[in-house]
């Protein structure tokens, strides 16, 4: 069968079940098998061919980069390709949601994108996992306890292969031993790779397996070869049973290719990605081994190569066109082995969900499957996630945290929404009808999807963002850089992109490592903005009343993570606060200083500091508690960081659905929106609070959920979520 246009082709599929389900009962995910499905049906016996046409998305290039002006101070080396200008024309955004994730290995979705990948399949997204390497590893596929089998490269594959299907079978609420429908699908350049298949009451999971291998010929670890060598070929491993029959090679153009292939046949909205610049980690070389980690960063090297692909291959897709025009999708980018030297920030029953689906994964050699070559990677399964010291399955954190959405608040109250759709600036605009219209380009891109922003004494605003300003390969140098977009009238439009540099000057490797930026406007009308620096403390630059930058300064101080706050304190000066791996780190625009009014060290924080008339909000590590500024609880158990505006806290319930709970009277709203991370939260005289952030589709929502405030009155039950 040949692929049509995506959109047409989702729409046949959503009509259709795949004929090889194995009813619709629920399975348990636990090491008894009993109930799981019918023993032996694991694998399906027919296999189809479908063809990926990408010969009309434009495949040709790989360098990556974006022309910008400069204003002052150092910076990385400057990017090499056309300008994204702001061109103020209308920009496309997603009508269906569907997630696509990009993995190196089977189980990086599963250790390090959930629980966000469970609750959009949940809330009905299609989901797609495309699987860079065939996880061979050594190919032992180890049983705890026993003794070590034969090497079996080919089996290991497979086995892990299963462990995919009895995983993402148990997450749609199937039989762990369903039957999924396999084939082999076409890719540009006469590639093939495995593609699984699975739908259930019109839910979809497909999984793609490119299979390359995890080494070269030479023991090298193959994907960062190939990402930064030139003429070096990659050959794949055809696992056992596969409808692949054939062994391939890839060189690093047609890793490329078949990435933004398979961008543009499945137009995803909203892309999971690993980490593509970890942070420095110094260990010795034993330490290093233990840890699974790559010499110098925080994680596996395949991770950060996979990501580096994926991010090229994005930006490149971002400026093709296709029959419905640009591509719209946002992104999200998770952290992998950085896991294990944070505190943990899921509590226990987010966490215990999240493992549950490692342990069919993990499988066991006693399951009857239907798959000679195994069923499942069986040194993962039953509770050995939990009890592994590395952790890596306790956490799930983001490499660009912080807001999606900028929000600006017009006389009359109607609210102006400025984010990062197709990895370029957009505008959203509030109508009549409380939601927001369509998006208008504002350029900048490839940008990450925070922003940081702040608005001068004349009401003007200045977005901030953090640039992928080349992301080459091949030896080539891959920068990034802060971006400033300045507006030359209150509500107006903007001026041209500038560019703000790097903390790390041109340090090009130093600088990768640099986190999103925020702001805030000082009572002097001065902007002072931070940034995570690669040594995990924080560097500033400071925007003078006349426009003027100054040069960055390295203001010192952490280890801390990233997903800064910052904020003018009642004593009318700048405050900064951080979460530390053993306390809440603060600055003011002169260096570190203690926390103001705390007298000994405050409790450990999990994530992100929330900041509100003084007094900080966050969670302690494993917790679903919120600290109250007194040490005491808040009532409003979940998990990740919360925002505060005004008089009312943001965040995460256990359940995953956004709360809003009163400060003092403890009075809470539930939102009915399936919301990405980074939602924010506007205190309005006119109106009250007022929530807001994205969808999986790449759609703005607004939640005002008291629409009548009264600053003397708590929350009502709330209203459902208003969403485009």
């Amino acid at each position: 069968m040949r692929f049509r246009h995506a959109r047409a082709a989702w729409a046949d599929r959503a009509k259709r079940r795949t004929e090889d389900s194995a009813g619709t009962g629920t399975g348990t995910p636990g090491i008894d098998t009993a109930g799981l499905g019918t023993p032996g049906t694991g694998r399906s016996g027919a296999a189809r061919r479908a063809v990926l046409v990408g010969g009309a998305v434009g495949l040709g290039g790989a360098v990556v980069g974006y022309g910008l002006s400069r204003v002052g101070g150092t910076s990385a080396k400057a990017p090499t390709a056309g300008s994204a200008p702001v061109t103020g024309r209308p920009a496309v955004q997603g009508r269906r949601a569907l997630v696509m994730q990009v993995l190196a290995h089977p189980d990086d979705d599963l250790y390090f994108m959930n629980p966000d990948t469970q609750y959009a399949m949940a809330a009905g997204a299609p989901l797609v996992c495309v699987y860079v390497t065939a996880g061979e590893a050594d190919g032992v596929n180890k049983v705890p306890g026993r003794p070590h089998p034969p090497a079996d490269k080919a089996a290991y594959s497979s086995a892990r292969h299963q462990g995919l299907r009895q995983s993402y079978a148990t997450q749609l609420g199937l039989p762990v031993f369903t039957r999924w429908e396999e084939s082999s699908l076409t890719l540009p350049g006469g590639h093939q790779a495995e593609l699984n298949t699975l739908e259930h009451q019109g839910r979809r999971v497909e999984l793609v397996h490119l299979d390359l291998a995890m080494h070269t010929p030479f023991r090298r670890m193959g994907v960062p070869a190939l990402w930064r060598q030139t003429g070096l070929r990659l050959t794949t491993v055809v696992a056992d049973g596969s409808p692949v029959r054939r062994v391939r090679s890839y060189d690093h153009d047609d890793l490329l290719d078949v990435l933004v292939g398979l961008f543009a046949h499945y137009r995803p909205t909203l892309v999971h990605t690993l980490d593509p610049d970890p942070d420095i980690q110094l260990s010795d070389r034993i330490t290093r081994i233990r840890d699974s980690e790559q010499p110098g960063y925080s994680d596996h090297a395949d991770h950060t190569a996979v990501a580096s692909f994926t991010w090229a291959a994005l930006a490149r897709w971002a400026r093709t066109a296709g029959p419905d025009g640009p591509p719209e999708f946002t992104t999200v980018a998770y952290r992998g082995y950085y896991n294990h030297h944070w505190p943990d920030n899921l509590p226990p029953a987010v966490l215990d969900a999240k493992a549950a689906h490692l342990v069919p994964y993990g499988g066991s050699p006693e399951w009857k499957c239907g798959n000679p070559a195994g069923c499942g990677d069986y040194n993962v399964g039953g509770d050995r996630p939990l009890r592994n010291r590395k952790r890596w399955v306790r956490s799930t954190h983001y490499r660009h945290p912080g807001p999606r959405l900028a929000l600006t608040e017009a006389a009359g109250g109607r609210l102006t929404a400025y984010g990062v759709l197709g990895m370029r600036a957009v505008r959203w605009q509030e109508g009549a009808d409380g939601t927001f219209g369509e998006p208008s380009d504002l350029g900048g891109g490839p940008l990450a999807p925070a922003l940081g922003s702040a608005v001068l004494d004349d009401g003007r605003l200045l977005l901030l963002a953090l640039r992928f300003a080349s992301v080459v390969g091949l030896g080539g140098s891959d920068t990034r850089e802060i971006v400033l977009l300045e507006q030359r009238a209150p509500g107006g439009a903007f001026r041209a992109w500038t560019g703000l540099g790097n903390p790390e000057g041109a340090d090009a490797n130093r600088g990768r490592r640099i986190g999103v930026p925020v702001a805030v406007t000082a009572p002097d009308g001065r902007v002072h903005l931070f940034v995570r620096n690669a040594d995990q403390g924080i560097s500033t630059r400071v925007r003078e009343t006349g426009g003027a930058w100054s040069p960055w300064r390295n203001l010192g101080g952490g280890p801390v993570q990233d997903g800064l706050t910052a904020v003018v304190g009642a004593d009318g000066q700048v405050h900064v606060y951080a979460p530390g791996r053993d306390a809440v780190h603060h600055w003011t625009p002169q260096g570190p200083s203690p926390v103001p009014g705390v007298q000994s060290g405050p409790a450990v924080p999990a994530g992100a500091i929330a900041v509100a008339d003084g007094h900080l909000y966050y969670r302690p590590p494993a917790s679903p508690t919120l600290l109250a500024p007194t040490g005491a609880a808040v009532s409003f158990p979940g998990y990740g960081p919360v925002t505060a505006a005004g008089t009312h806290l943001l965040g995460r319930g256990l359940d995953g659905r956004l709360r809003l709970v009163h400060r003092t009277t403890g009075k809470h709203a539930t939102s009915t929106t399936d919301s990405l991370d980074g939602f924010v939260l506007h205190s309005s005289r006119r109106r009250g609070p007022v929530a807001a952030g994205l969808t999986p589709e790449g759609r703005p929502w607004l939640w005002q959920p008291n629409p009548t405030p009264d600053p003397s009155s708590s929350d009502g039950p709330g209203s459902p979520a208003r969403k485009v």
